[in-house]
C-alpha cells in the first residue's frame, strides 16, 4: 500500500455527523446526556436521588475506550495484548495489589484481538464516543450505589434499566414526540450544545464538491434530528452539499449486514417507507447497507472500484467496520489530539491535563476530553514491573486499533480544511512509525520518546 494518502485520489468522501461534522459543546452536552439517563433511573426505576448530583471532579472518571464488565460492575483499561492495565469497581479505582489478584497478566476473558471486539454484548460494553461517556460515569455511580446498598454486592443486573433509559430518551419517535429530556432541550437551545461549522469547513466541503467528489452523509441519527443539526451547523441549504444522505444507518450493521438484512428505505415526513430492492439514484434514505451503496457509487462514478474515504469519530461504529467490511479509507476524528494544542513545548510528565481550547470554543472547562487522572493516557500506560525492575510502557488497546484500522487520525475536520486537496498525508501502516498517521502532530505522550514503548 502507498505510504501516503490524498483526498484528491478519492472519488467519494463520506462523513459521520455527530462528533465528526457536528461538534458538540461537551461541557454542556455531557451533563445533558447524563441527566437524560439519571432522571429516568430515579423517577421511573426508583434509583437513589444522589445520582442526580454530579460534581466537576466526578467527570474525571470519564475516559474513552473503557470496558464495563456488566456482571461484576468493573471498568477496565486494556493493553494492546488484552491484559488489564487499570480497573475500578464502580468509581473506586483498584489498587495494584487488588488488580494483580483480580486479573494478573492474563488476557481479559472477553478479549478478541482479531476483529477489535464488538462494543455490544450481553456481557460487556465499550465506551468509545462522547455520546457514550456520560453513561460510563452514571453506570459507575450505579455500581457504587448498589454495592453500598447490598453490602458489597458481587453481581449486577442494572443494564436493562440503562437500555430502558436509552429507549425512552432516544427512540426513533422521541424527537417528534418531544419525549424524554435530550431532544426537547437540544431543540429549545441548539446554540448552547452545538458548534457551527467554521467557514473554512463549509468552504472545504464546497471545494470537494466542485472537484467532482461525491459527498455522502451516513449517520445513525434519525432524519428529523439530522436535519436540525445540519441546518444549525451548515445552513438551510445543507442538502446541496451532499449527493446522498443516509439517516438511521444503524452502524456498524450498515457495513457488516447483508443487503437482505438491512435494505434501504425511503422517507416521507421522516417516516420510513417500503424497503428498496436496490439503490438506484442519489437522495435521502434511511437504514441501508454498504453493498447497495457501493453499487450506486460505481454507477455514479463510472468506475468499477471507486475509492471511498469515510470520516468518523467512533472506532466501533465508523472506522473499524468501514475498513474491515468495506475496505474504505478511514479518517478518525480524535478529539484527544486537541489536548496537546498549545502545550507542545512541555514534556508530558511536567504538564497537568489542560483544558482544550479550540479555535471556536468558549473558555469553559471540558468534562470529557482532557486526560483523566484516574485512567491516565488514552494512548499508552505502564505495566507495573516486578520487584527491582522498572515499569514498562505499552500501547493501549485503543491506540493499537487506531493505527490498525485508521488511514489517518486528526483532531477535527477544521485541522485539515485549509490544506490543498492533493496534500499527501503519511498514513498509518506496519512499515511506518506507530505515530506516522497522526495529523498535524502525534500525541505528545507518543512523540516524546517512542523508544520507551514496547510493542
Amino acid at each position: 500500500m502507498a505510504q501516503h494518502f490524498s483526498l484528491a485520489a478519492c472519488d467519494v468522501v463520506g462523513f459521520d455527523l455527530d462528533h465528526t461534522l457536528c461538534r458538540y459543546n461537551l461541557p454542556e452536552s455531557a451533563p445533558l446526556i447524563y441527566n437524560s439517563f439519571a432522571q429516568f433511573l430515579v423517577k421511573e426505576k426508583g434509583y437513589d436521588k444522589e445520582l442526580l448530583n454530579v460534581t466537576p471532579e466526578d467527570w474525571d472518571f470519564c475516559c474513552k475506550a473503557l470496558a464495563l464488565d456488566l456482571e461484576d460492575g468493573n471498568f477496565l483499561k486494556l493493553a494492546n495484548n488484552g491484559t488489564v492495565l487499570r480497573a475500578s469497581h464502580g468509581t473506586k479505582m483498584m489498587t495494584p495489589e487488588v488488580l494483580a489478584e483480580a486479573y494478573g497478566k492474563k488476557e481479559w476473558k472477553h478479549f478478541l484481538s482479531d476483529t477489535g471486539m464488538a462494543c455490544r454484548s450481553g456481557k460487556y460494553y465499550f465506551y468509545d464516543n462522547y455520546f457514550d461517556l456520560p453513561g460510563a460515569l452514571l453506570c459507575a455511580r450505579v455500581v457504587d450505589y448498589l454495592t453500598k446498598l447490598n453490602n458489597g454486592q458481587k453481581t449486577f443486573d442494572f443494564w436493562k434499566d440503562i437500555v430502558a433509559a436509552i429507549q425512552h430518551n432516544y427512540k426513533m419517535s422521541a424527537f417528534k414526540e418531544n419525549c424524554g429530556i435530550y431532544f426537547p432541550e437540544i431543540k429549545r437551545d441548539p446554540g448552547r450544545y452545538l458548534h457551527s461549522c467554521p467557514e473554512s469547513v463549509k468552504k472545504w466541503l464546497r471545494q470537494l464538491k466542485n472537484a467532482g467528489k461525491i459527498l455522502l452523509l451516513i449517520t445513525s441519527s434519525h432524519s428529523d434530528y439530522c436535519r436540525l443539526l445540519c441546518e444549525y451547523i451548515l445552513g438551510n441549504d445543507f442538502t446541496d452539499l451532499f449527493d446522498i444522505v443516509i439517516t438511521n444507518a444503524l452502524k456498524p450493521g450498515f457495513f457488516s449486514h447483508l443487503p437482505s438484512q438491512r435494505p434501504f428505505r425511503t422517507l416521507e415526513n421522516d417516516e420510513e417507507q417500503e424497503a428498496l430492492p436496490s439503490l438506484d439514484k442519489p437522495g435521502w434514505y434511511s437504514q441501508g447497507n454498504a453493498v447497495h451503496l457501493y453499487e450506486l457509487l460505481k454507477k455514479m462514478t463510472g468506475k468499477p472500484e471507486p475509492k471511498v474515504v469515510y470520516f468518523g469519530d467512533s472506532m466501533h461504529s465508523d472506522i473499524f467496520p468501514a475498513r474491515h467490511y468495506s475496505n474504505w479509507e478511514t479518517v478518525l476524528i480524535l478529539e484527544e489530539l486537541r489536548g496537546d494544542e498549545g502545550t507542545r513545548s512541555q514534556r508530558p510528565e511536567e504538564s497537568e491535563p489542560l483544558e482544550k481550547k479550540g479555535k471556536y470554543e468558549g473558555p469553559k472547562a471540558k468534562p470529557l476530553n482532557t486526560s483523566s487522572k484516574k485512567w491516565g493516557s488514552f494512548f499508552i500506560d505502564s505495566v507495573l514491573g516486578l520487584e527491582n525492575t522498572e515499569d514498562s510502557l505499552v500501547y493501549t488497546w485503543s491506540c493499537k486499533r487506531i493505527s490498525t484500522y485508521s488511514t489517518i487520525a486528526i483532531p477535527s475536520i477544521e485541522a485539515i480544511a485549509e490544506l490543498p486537496l492533493d496534500y499527501k498525508f503519511t498514513r498509518f501502516s506496519s512499515s511506518n512509525s506507530k505515530t506516522a498517521g497522526y495529523y498535524p502532530n502525534p500525541p505528545l505522550v507518543l512523540s516524546s520518546d517512542e523508544t520507551l514503548i514496547s510493542k
